[in-house]
């Protein structure tokens, strides 16, 4: 199968019978994404949607590493420096993921490796979510001074119990089990079954071809795992509950540090590492979007949220810690969580 650009090589398109391919082909960044690669996805949905000839779309990454680390946040970050605005990119995104959502035919993210940030973005609203036993998933955005976005919140919202509040305030990466558990996958497949599905060298795999002529979204090789850590009864739901029922970050932090549970402990000594504001504004986007109607709605609430905190002293400093300097010691501009300014994180999400 012959693959095309279309601005750029960094993404890559084919079509095999009614397959269509979409390739991220940044395999030395893990393949995160930029404008021009969310700008020509958009294009090829829009053109693959109204295609009777196109019966189900692939999305997967090139190399070993992953489907995608995530969006180019230094590019956000060097443009609010150099020219004052974040710039056209949260915009582009959500727009993408929006066609996502929407999408008519059967979407498939394989899901392999690391899956996190903007690449739950592009896997997490498709219709058939695949991990392996290979997957890393997360939101890791209160490491950099961000917020879940590319409307991960409309899934962490509907998460069982209080996983998406743990997810949303640590960043935690899930397993492939525990991503289905979570609901950000539909089932698990092994890993070298995978690379069947994703192979780009003529063969048509019949699980997938199968789908793009209308077969229903079964067959032996998908797995429903006997899911661990984030089981209903399994010990870390009972702490992730207890101390994640609550919309209020200050009693989250104080509920995990003096719990029993080693585990829990931990979780609330990370949130004391990661940006306040963000841990603050990423709980509060997460009850906003319990009662919001769909992805739409909170993609929107995304946007105004992503371009106001980019503007802010802390995701420069976050994105520099982590991905320019790499020293991992940010300067955050509020001491702790208790100091964070309510009125702060009101401002975030007004109209």
């Amino acid at each position: 199968m012959e693959l095309t650009s279309c601005t750029t090589d960094d993404v890559l398109f084919g079509i095999d019978g009614p397959v269509a391919r979409i390739v991220l082909n940044r395999p030395r960044a893990i393949n995160a994404l930029n404008l021009g690669m969310v700008t020509d996805i958009h294009d090829r949905l829009d053109a693959w949607a109204a295609d009777d000839s196109i019966g189900a779309v692939v999305i997967q990454g090139a190399g070993a590493r992953g489907l995608c680390s995530g969006g180019d946040v230094r590019a956000v970050r060097r443009n609010v420096l150099e020219d004052g605005n974040p710039g056209p990119f949260f915009a582009a995104e959500y727009a993408m993921n929006a066609a996502i959502a929407d999408f008519p035919k059967p979407y498939v993210a394989l899901m392999d490796g690391i899956v996190m940030g903007g690449g739950v973005g592009v896997s997490g609203h498709g219709s058939i979510r695949l991990t392996t036993e290979n997957t890393q998933l997360a939101m890791p955005e209160t490491i950099i001074g961000f917020t879940p976005d590319v409307g991960a919140q409309w899934l962490l919202a509907r998460a069982p119990g209080r996983i998406g509040a743990w997810m949303a305030m640590t960043g935690a990466t899930l397993d492939g089990a525990d991503a289905v558990a979570a609901g950000f996958a539909d089932a698990m497949v092994a890993a070298d079954r995978l690379v069947e599905m994703a192979a780009l060298d003529g063969r048509r795999d019949p699980w997938l071809y199968a789908l793009a002529e209308g077969a229903p979204f079964t067959g032996v090789e998908l797995s429903f795992p006997a899911l661990s850590a984030l089981h209903a009864d399994g010990p870390s739901r009972v702490w992730i509950d207890e101390c994640f029922a609550t919309d209020d970050a200050v009693t989250v932090v104080e509920r995990l540090l003096d719990h029993p549970a080693p585990a829990a402990r931990r979780a609330g000594a990370d949130l004391r590492l990661r940006c306040p504001l963000s841990v603050v504004t990423s709980l509060e986007a997460l009850r906003r979007a319990r009662a919001m109607s769909g992805v739409h709605e909170v993609l929107a609430q995304d946007l105004r949220v992503a371009e106001r905190m980019a503007m802010l002293p802390d995701f420069a400093e976050g994105v520099r810690a982590q991905l320019v300097d790499k020293d991992q010691s940010p300067r955050w501009s509020d001491a702790s969580i208790e100091d964070v300014d309510p009125q702060e994180v009101a401002e975030l999400f007004a109209d």
